[in-house]
């Protein structure tokens, strides 16, 4: 309850300001001009659904019953839609403008214009127009003269008023084709002209008086006038309602008061329709399918019907990930109502997202991509805001409280067994470490130097040797075992003094501060303690720009994560600078060889039997870097590898209803394999993305949603925020450092993913050493193929979607944006290699 006060109060604040934003701009609302008599015309298709499936003709006389409410005319654009609509209008006063679909195919002509004399027939009184063909010379399906003979034919057997419906440079171009039309039909789309909305009826009038200019003698009808109310933008032409209001209610006026004659395409709206106009083709109707009214002419239309859904959806996502993203951690106002704060802006993407399919029409290939981008996007914001978390915990939250002090006194000076277990290590490296352990000021320990599975004498002789003269606390042993070094270390525990109350390990390329035992051992004289961890460091980071960028990698976990954790009591065990009740252990099972990281998995097992741990970020060893960026690798597929060993083995005491571990701690550890997964996710998504490119350039499927990409760059940002300020503020390491770690870190990607899986589908994977010291023998010269290969793609997809963004359809931008940014990773494997191939060039 200490910090529950300021968590509930910022969440009342938060929720507060996400309503009073919601409220401000989500119930928009928009009058309609009165434009008080019916409409002139509508255009009308009779078909439903994605499948272009006909309707019925209890749809299509329904569909007539609705727009003879606020329409005269209807206007159709192939002969069988106008005998289907012609048969069902009878119960209303509409009439109709019969259309013929011409084409470049003879034979359906004829059956269109033979069709059609069977319709004057037996509904004349209700046809008010034929229109010959819709663009056919815009598509270039027939020639000017063939067009002509057709128009032709058909006005010598009737004396219905007859044309054909062309864009206004057609006509402009085609005087010829005037004369043989009773009156000018001409279509005028400034959405498909590119016309931003503050011009739309400019554009309408412009391209009017031009035909009219030409034509001064002849009556013309704008066929087709709309606007869509979703969809993509065109380049400064945006799909909006709000902009399909202007459009419509604007040119009616208009047409009003020049006493134009006109079709508002179209009455309702068409899904079948975007595949051949693209996302805005099914969004051009006055009505939904429905048919409800999108907009009213004679009262208010709210543009987002959906706002409050859409806003207390908002405010419950806010809430729900600012409650458990704080409920179990020490908070402070500051920390709290920032991290709200953020939570809830996350809360709005998510609501966003989730309501997605109830504002557009979905066809199969959208539920896809929202089914994946919903699944990727989840852990995606769980990540983001534990980084965030993170983040203001520690520039803004409680100071950390419970690092270990300097200068602890006891009277009880137990002794220390200390390991150091060593596979083929370079025998001076072993010296260098064990000499230091020789000149430390605690007296009271012993130290084995466990030689394992390493036959070959040049690596064991002359440790043997070494240790002979270092003295009797020096035990020299040289074993063959299984279970790699989980099973050396359990070898190990058969020799350990029987005086030994406290276990030590150390790595063979460790030299260790004098200081070491003298200021940690007296922690333990608390009985509940049963693990003390220092950091890891580095002797060599300044030896090359390679080892700085490695060097400092390293360094964010354990001046940042580490510090955090260890408030909590949930630290990360690690095998090197790592001192353990012996007695515990052997409570807990001494190490375990099912997997390759035993000392964090030892780590848990204490947690999970109630004892505590403390850490100190203060250095009293400094190992060796990994040799190579191959070995540097290798080490971080073994740890990532070895987290999920850990998950799939102890999952059950994560879960709510289990007592073993406190809140606090199962927070840290779950959050912790959340960033292992957040690299996997990230290559997950490269790769999706990469596929559906194609998809987008050549079938012209949907692009993903906005609120479905935002969140990687949201994400993205995140981290160079986290990277920059937390390395400066707790790290205390300068630009250059942090630029080097931030390349380091993201290089890693496609090996976490690539330990991920491994984690989750091979069970057993040997434990590869890194090599340190000198001791690489094998060298891949192609470490990063695989990150070149990816690059590549992502870097093409970009260019490729950028340059053919013809129309520069913003969410295509933002796509493409998108995937530059997953390419970073990639090309900071590359950025590593080539400053390890400089780092390997010989100092002139």
């Amino acid at each position: 309850m200490k910090y529950f006060k300021y968590i509930l109060l910022s969440l009342f604040i938060t929720s507060l300001v996400q309503i009073l934003l919601w409220t401000k701009s989500g119930d928009q609302i928009v009058t309609s001009p009165q434009i008080g008599d019916k409409l002139e015309s509508l255009s009308y298709t009779p078909y439903r659904g994605f499948e272009k499936a006909p309707k019925s003709d209890a749809e299509i006389a329904e569909d007539m019953k609705t727009i003879a409410q606020i329409s005269r005319k209807v206007r159709t654009y192939a002969i069988d839609d106008a005998k289907r609509v012609l048969t069902n209008v009878k119960d209303t006063k509409l009439k109709v403008d019969v259309g013929l679909w011409l084409s470049g195919d003879k034979n359906a002509n004829e059956t269109e214009i033979e069709t059609l004399f069977e319709l004057t027939k037996l509904y004349g009184p209700k046809i008010s127009s034929i229109i010959v063909g819709n663009e056919v010379l815009l598509r270039a399906d027939l020639t000017s003269e063939e067009l002509i003979a057709y128009i032709d034919r058909v006005s010598k057997r009737t004396r219905i008023p007859v044309t054909t419906a062309e864009v206004q440079h057609v006509w402009l171009t085609n005087t010829e084709l005037a004369r043989h039309v009773d009156f000018i039909c001409v279509h005028i789309l400034p959405y498909w002209e590119k016309v931003p909305i503050e011009r739309t009826l400019a554009f309408a009038k412009e391209k009017y008086d031009a035909i009219a200019a030409l034509y001064p003698k002849k009556p013309i009808t704008i066929g087709e006038f709309g606007w869509p109310s979703s969809g993509y933008n065109n380049e400064k032409a945006e799909a909006t309602l709000t902009n399909q209001i202007a459009a419509i209610t604007g040119f009616l006026e208009m047409a009003k008061a020049e006493k134009w004659s006109y079709n508002i395409v179209e009455a309702f709206d068409q899904p079948w329709k975007g595949v051949h106009e693209g996302s805005v083709g099914p969004y051009w109707g006055l009505f939904d399918i429905n048919k409800q009214p999108k907009f009213h002419f004679i009262k208010q239309t709210i543009i987002n019907p959906l706002w409050r859904y859409q806003m207390a959806g908002s405010v419950f996502f806010g809430i729900l990930l600012t409650f458990f993203g704080l409920r179990n951690q020490r908070v402070n106002f500051a920390h709290a109502i920032t991290y709200a704060a953020a939570a809830q802006a996350m809360g709005f993407g998510i609501a966003m997202a989730a309501t997605y399919p109830f504002v557009y029409y979905m066809n199969f290939g959208m539920w896809v991509m929202w089914v994946m981008g919903i699944i990727l996007m989840i852990p995606l914001v769980i990540i983001t805001l534990a980084k965030i978390n993170e983040l203001f915990k520690c520039t803004l939250g409680i100071a950390p409280e419970r690092l270990a002090p300097l200068n602890l006194k006891s009277d009880h000076v137990p002794f220390v067994s200390i390991h150091v277990p060593a596979y083929k290590e370079q025998p001076h490296v072993l010296m260098e470490t064990l000499d230091s352990l020789a000149r430390m000021k605690y007296t009271n320990y012993e130290v084995l130097v466990v030689i394992n599975n390493t036959p070959e004498e040049f690596y064991w002789k002359p440790i043997e040797e070494h240790c002979k003269k270092l003295g009797d606390k020096f035990v020299f042993l040289n074993i063959t075992c299984k279970g790699f070094k989980a099973g050396a270390l359990n070898e190990a525990l058969k020799y350990t003094n029987e005086k030994a109350e406290i276990l030590a390990v150390i790595d063979a390329d460790y030299v260790v501060g004098e200081n070491w035992l003298i200021d940690l051992v007296p922690l333990f004289d608390d009985p509940k303690v049963a693990l003390v961890q220092a950091p890891q460091d580095h002797r060599d980071g300044n030896e090359s720009l390679i080892k700085q960028a490695m060097n400092a990698e390293y360094a964010g976990f354990f001046d940042i994560g580490m510090v955090e954790r260890n408030e909590e009591n949930a630290i990360v065990a690690h095998g090197t600078m790592l001192m353990a009740r012996l007695s515990a252990m052997h409570e807990v099972g001494d190490w375990t060889t099912y997997t390759i990281v035993e000392d964090s998995e030892l780590g848990l097992r204490l947690f999970e039997a109630g004892y505590t741990a403390h850490y100190t970020n203060r250095r009293y060893g400094w190992g060796l870097l990994p040799d190579t960026v191959e070995a540097f690798r290798t080490q971080r597929h073994r740890w990532a590898y070895g987290a999920i060993q850990i998950l799939k083995k102890h999952w059950r005491h994560f879960m709510p209803s289990s007592t073993s571990l406190t809140p606090y701690q199962k927070y840290h550890f779950v959050a912790g394999w959340f960033f292992w997964l957040s690299d996997a996710f990230g290559a997950m998504t490269a790769f999706l993305n990469i596929f559906w490119v194609p998809f987008i350039i050549f079938v012209g499927v949907t692009i993903p949603t906005l609120p479905l990409t935002l969140p990687i760059l949201v994400a993205f940002l995140v981290n160079i925020l986290h990277a920059f300020i937390l390395y400066h503020t707790r790290v205390k390491m300068g630009i250059k450092e942090t630029v080097l770690s931030a390349i380091a870190s993201m290089s890693l990607q496609l090996v976490i993913f690539k330990a991920v899986y491994d984690g989750f589908v091979k069970d057993g994977l040997p434990f590869k050493r890194t090599e340190k010291g000198g001791n690489t023998k094998k060298v891949n010269k192609s470490p990063i193929r695989h990150e070149m290969i990816l690059a590549t793609l992502l870097t093409i997809s970009f260019f490729a979607l950028y340059f053919t963004n013809f129309t520069r359809i913003t969410e295509i931008y933002v796509f493409a944006f998108t995937l530059l940014i997953q390419s970073i990773p990639y090309y900071s494997a590359i950025i590593l290699r080539i400053i390890e191939l400089q780092s390997m060039k010989p100092k002139k």
